[in-house]
């Protein structure tokens, strides 16, 4: 039977939030601070404009810290004030292409920012549960077509996986350093990483990312520029991955010690897909025609195949994916449609979120957004 996140054990809970001006820290504030939780978040400015973060006015609904998980005594500083009962740690350089032209900041920021996140919580001490965000291009990829479980090797081709593999090596160190898992009821710290495939949904605008460049491409009524056509990726929407999240992250204030682990969400099967197919199915979805360019010049390298096996999340947690790749892209074309139109988009996430049965029914209104 599927496991549900539990809205009552979030209310009260007091949860500090890297990254919470990104897309996907974004809908995790909205989905906590819905659920009643003190959610306090700490973050550079949002990363794009526009962002989820001012359209759905996330500053609403948190305590704002406009802070760089690059400077330690900040971060320290911050989470001593919000004495944390959960952290989710997502603040990161993202972008794979960005990565080649900053590799040291993308390895300050991944890789040393998780030192700093994990320190903090080291000095400051528990009980606390820790769930640190990677990525699925964290694992050495062999550009086979098995997918990649746990337990597999971490390792990463550019400067931005190899980051991600790095902080799970950071993970790893410092929960059997500091938070040893067979401890947990004498330190009171579980400390989890999660990888999660390619995430999409409404609110995102990064650059070099599939949908908000097909979104860019929409609004312009140019042709989006592909690089990989062929390329395979396990898509989900982001509410599934952020309810394997917090599933894990219940597990760990419950005292589960064996959810102190690193752990792979992803899609079904059927939605691990080529590139090509998300940019004709959203084209037809939106009435373009199917007509795409190929970059002029030779591109850094990325991985060709990736696929997740979430056998462990399926079979301990009883997670699933609940959102099939069609009402995931319905629910990009739903959402934008609505920003263009000047919709609250705080009320249209919320009324997703509920849609999906990640949170209890209820009277939503989609209204005008103020001006």
């Amino acid at each position: 039977m599927e496991n549900l996140v539990n809205p009552a054990v979030w209310q009260g809970k007091s949860v500090f939030l890297t990254g919470h001006t990104g897309f996907k820290g974004g809908w995790l504030a909205l989905w906590l601070a819905e659920m009643g939780a003190q959610v306090t978040g700490f973050s550079l400015a949002a990363p794009t404009d526009p962002s989820l973060f001012e359209a759905a006015d996330i500053a609403g609904l948190v305590q704002h810290i406009e802070g760089d998980i690059r400077e330690r005594e900040a971060l320290i500083a911050a989470m001593r004030i919000a004495r944390p009962d959960v952290v989710f740690h997502l603040a990161a350089q993202p972008i794979v292409r960005l990565s080649y032209m900053e590799p040291v900041e993308t390895y300050a920021t991944n890789v040393m920012g998780t030192v700093h996140l994990l320190d903090a919580v080291r000095q400051i001490g528990g009980p606390c549960a820790v769930v640190c965000v990677t990525s699925d291009k964290c694992y050495e990829n062999r550009e086979w077509v098995w997918p990649y479980r746990e337990n597999d090797p971490v390792g990463g081709h550019d400067p931005y996986s190899s980051s991600k593999g790095c902080a799970e090596l950071v993970v790893a160190a410092y929960r059997r350093s500091y938070f040893e898992p067979a401890r947990l009821r004498e330190h009171g710290i579980g400390v989890a990483s999660v990888r999660a495939g390619n995430v999409i949904g409404g609110g995102d605008w990064a650059h070099d990312r599939l949908v908000p460049d097909l979104i860019r491409s929409r609004s312009t009524g140019t042709a989006p520029e592909i690089r990989s056509p062929d390329a395979v990726r396990p898509w989900q929407h982001v509410l599934d991955a952020l309810a394997g999240y917090l599933l894990v992250a219940e597990r760990l204030l419950a005292g589960d010690a064996s959810a102190a682990d690193a752990w792979n969400f992803g899609p079904a099967d059927e939605d691990t897909r080529p590139v090509r197919s998300i940019v004709r199915r959203l084209g037809a979805l939106w009435g373009w025609r199917d007509n795409w360019t190929a970059p002029a010049t030779q591109q850094p390298h990325e991985a060709k195949v990736l696929r997740l096996d979430c056998s462990k999340a399926r079979t301990r947690l009883a997670w699933r994916p609940r959102i099939t790749l069609e009402a995931t892209l319905q629910s990009i074309v739903e959402w934008h449609d609505a920003y263009d139109n000047g919709c609250d988009v705080r009320e249209v996430s919320l009324a997703q979120l509920r849609r999906y049965g990640f949170l209890p029914p209820a009277e939503t209104n989609v209204r005008k957004a103020s001006a």
